[in-house]
């Protein structure tokens, strides 16, 4: 699916209707061209039309054929005749192999070993490999390494469950722990109890990540109509075991990178839970956010019974909604807020933003209600260590500010959700699903924690704790919510290619991220399979010139035939985004600023940007007046621990807005560049 959306429309439709004609051909073998000397007899093309070609699978029984690729005709030829295709023996699941690319590196791989007695595997038995999963015609190949790194040069020609065995076998693991690496790729819990080598239907069924069987033309078009959309709402086997296990015995969490599936995950849990009765919520911390998990959803969720079951809402909503049963709801906006959080810092050794942050990290996040509360609490998280008589100078600033919203009828959205919690007398849900869970303050955990009494499948927590970009530092221990030993890491990227990935990890500097369960959270194992073209990043002397650039850009991109609203423009500052929407539209680009349901190139903040993807990104402004941002860093001198989290937060923002792109990554800047920039 993802090959096919990147397809340009003309050869799209082409598609289209060389599927539909073999697919009311009595007589369907007709269209189809077997392949001389194919690795894999079973291996034919289709026509597409006068330049390219399809690759079809067809099994020897019964009558499914599976559309593999579609490629130029040259192309189309030496992938139908490199590739081989087989039944994994240990998972039951189907596989491709680069039969030809393998071949073709034995004779190098037998000269070297004929100088050592060394062998890699030489400590492995072939039943053992056997059991594993290794295909029998591989195991004299695999004898034959000596060196890790020549293991490491067949990972993109192997089956990934292949290659996973042996890397760990190779790394000293014994079978028993090679086999816990190699599970994670079964689709369900347990292994098939028999495997047939012949049948690729069952195998192609037992691979829901890569396969999608359709029946009849109907269904056909419906799948083809949202390559993307379809596309997105696929599960990859670790995502299946986490999403349609049958119980958790409490909370349980899903943590990952970007574009690893993680809101998938989220998704087919509600549909899941849901389809067995369950009244469940599926929150996260913006609106637009929650708009996009409307809109997946409705693709996922066909049953009206089903779709009734979950409720869709931000947890800002969801705090007014529960308010707003007993009174409405003023919010204080920053035209409210700023001038009183000024007042109260005149006058005293604090300024606005750390007054700020201490009324929401500790008295919000805490739900302290007195100066005493306040005089005895902790403050773990924050940099600086305040005596008794200085807490009280800042509990008296901070209850200025709440005095003054007092006296407008007015709260913070943090203020709301204590609130919130407070007027919830009995659990409102059977499960509360968590998206984007490492932005929700601890003010909106306790009021989640309300919402759904303790017990098997309760929570489902879903968040990445290196795409945090607000000021949220949560422990959920502290919280009573314990997903010790119900974590799971997903660490393969389905969206973005490895080439993207491998420029944006470096934004994110060498700290481990703070998980919400209180430990390191690393990037180690985070990959793509998926390969594209590099990131490019252009300077420009002014940001005239820089806007000529995205212009330029953006225009190559639609020549190229991408839909508009495939592509994205991001920016540090929502000025900047209004400048690039009016410059696209002054020279007769659409364009609109997020969120927006209009068909055109979408324009928005960094923050605007979250959750939501496209196969182009243009990151607009990484100077170094702008990333970090001035404004968003407390001085080091000041707090050096909040500090250390601004700048992390901003080298965040930096890694959201790249791995938004699919395909293309463009990045500029004007000036001088942003230190967080590789290179």
């Amino acid at each position: 699916m993802p090959q096919y959306a990147k397809l340009q429309p003309k050869v799209r439709r082409s598609v289209d209707a060389a599927v539909a004609k073999f697919a009311e051909h009595t007589h369907a073998g007709l269209h189809l061209e077997k392949i001389s000397n194919a690795r894999d007899p079973r291996i034919r093309t289709i026509r597409i039309d006068q330049f390219w070609r399809g690759v079809v699978l067809a099994p020897e029984k019964g009558d499914v054929h599976c559309l593999l690729a579609v490629m130029p005709h040259d192309d189309a030829i030496t992938y139908a005749r490199s590739k081989k295709f087989s039944v994994n023996q240990a998972l039951g699941v189907l596989e491709v192999r680069d039969q030809v690319a393998l071949e073709e590196m034995s004779p190098a791989l037998e000269k070297v070993a004929e100088r050592t007695n060394f062998r890699l595997l030489g400590h492995v038995f072939d039943k053992d490999l056997v059991r594993l999963g290794i295909d029998r015609e591989l195991i004299p190949l695999v004898k034959l390494l000596t060196e890790e790194s020549h293991l490491q040069a067949m990972e993109k020609l192997l089956p990934e469950p292949q290659y996973i065995a042996l890397l760990a076998l190779a790394q000293g693991m014994n079978v028993q722990q090679a086999w816990d690496e190699v599970a994670q790729c079964l689709p369900v819990e347990e292994k098939p109890k028999a495997v047939d080598p012949d049948d690729l239907v069952t195998a192609m069924r037992r691979t829901p990540g890569k396969v999608v069987f359709v029946n009849g033309p109907e269904e056909l078009r419906d799948v083809l109509a949202h390559p993307f959309d379809m596309w997105r709402v696929f599960l990859h086997p670790v995502q299946r075991r986490v999403a349609l296990r049958p119980s958790y015995s409490g909370p349980a969490q899903v943590t990952g990178g970007a574009g690893t599936g993680k809101t998938v995950t989220a998704l087919h849990r509600a549909k899941f839970l849901a389809g067995r009765g369950g009244r469940v919520l599926l929150t996260t911390f913006t609106r637009n956010l929650a708009e996009a998990l409307e809109k997946q959803l409705s693709l996922l969720v066909d049953d009206e019974d089903v779709r009734g079951r979950i409720q869709v809402k931000n947890v800002d909503a969801l705090s007014y909604s529960i308010v707003g049963r007993h009174h409405k709801p003023g919010i204080a906006g920053a035209d409210v807020l700023e001038p009183l959080w000024e007042e109260a810092a005149e006058g005293t050794q604090f300024s606005p933003t750390f007054l700020e942050r201490e009324w929401e990290q500790i008295i919000l996040a805490q739900g302290l209600e007195s100066e005493e509360e306040y005089l005895g609490c902790t403050r773990a998280g924050r940099g600086v260590p305040l005596g008794k008589a200085q807490r009280s100078v800042v509990w008296r600033a901070i209850g200025h500010v709440a005095d003054g919203l007092a006296a407008e009828g007015r709260s913070t959205f943090h203020q709301l959700a204590n609130e919130a919690a407070e007027l919830v007398r009995q659990p409102e849900y059977d499960h509360v699903i968590i998206d984007e869970a490492q932005d929700i303050h601890t003010a909106q955990w306790r009021l989640l924690r309300r919402l759904v009494a303790e017990g098997p499948d309760d929570l489902f927590i879903v968040g990445d704790p290196h795409q945090r970009i607000y000021d949220s530092h949560v422990s959920l221990a502290s919280l009573g919510i314990n997903v010790r030993g119900h974590s799971t890491k997903l660490k393969l990227n389905y969206r973005t290619t490895q080439e993207i990935l491998a420029w944006s990890v470096p934004l994110l500097g060498h700290a481990p991220a703070h998980g919400l369960d209180d430990s390191a959270d690393t990037l180690d194992g985070y990959r793509s399979p998926m390969h594209g073209r590099r990131p490019v990043v252009r300077a420009y002397p002014d940001m005239d010139a820089e806007l000529n650039g995205l212009v330029e850009q953006v225009r190559s991109w639609l020549d190229a035939e991408v839909e508009p609203g495939a592509i994205g423009v991001a920016t540090r500052y929502v000025w900047v985004a209004r400048k690039a929407a009016r410059r696209l539209k002054e020279e007769g680009i659409t364009a609109y600023q997020v969120p927006s349901k209009s068909p055109g190139v979408q324009v928005g903040s960094m923050h605007k940007m979250k959750g939501l993807e496209f196969r182009c990104i243009a990151v607009i402004g990484a100077d170094e007046n702008s990333l970090p941002s001035v404004k968003a860093i407390t001085p080091e001198d000041e707090d050096p621990k909040a500090h250390a989290q601004d700048v992390q937060k901003e080298r965040c923002l930096l890694f959201v807005a790249s791995t938004r792109a699919r395909d293309h990554l463009y990045v500029s800047y004007s000036g001088s560049p942003s230190p967080f920039l590789p290179g």
